[in-house]
């Protein structure tokens, strides 16, 4: 009798995962001091840092402070759908970190 219910508990617990999460990305702003540059960029973040803007900033001064850059603000967080329209603005600092 136990044996049917294991296909129904995993059949639930597929149902109740949903589907998976979309990629999510940020567009922010970052400076470099001497001498100043700035720079605009587009970073993919994990699902972890999709939520709110204080932990995707977190994660986005991480990645680029490993290239020397500290991060001055998170513009925006969008989906797939708004990464064309923010790849020429982003140049060189479109997806590079």
């Amino acid at each position: 009798m136990k044996k049917p219910l294991l296909p129904l508990a995993l059949a639930l617990i597929m149902a109740a995962a949903g589907p998976a999460a979309a990629d999510c990305y940020a567009d922010y702003k970052a400076k470099q001091e001497s001498p100043l540059r700035l720079h605009y960029g587009v970073i993919k973040l994990p699902d972890g840092a999709c939520a709110d803007r204080g932990a995707a900033g977190a994660e986005i001064d991480r990645r680029i402070g490993r290239g020397g850059w500290q991060l001055l603000n998170v513009m925006s967080i969008f989906g797939e759908d708004g990464l064309q329209e923010r790849k020429a603005s982003a140049g060189a600092y479109f997806l590079r970190y």
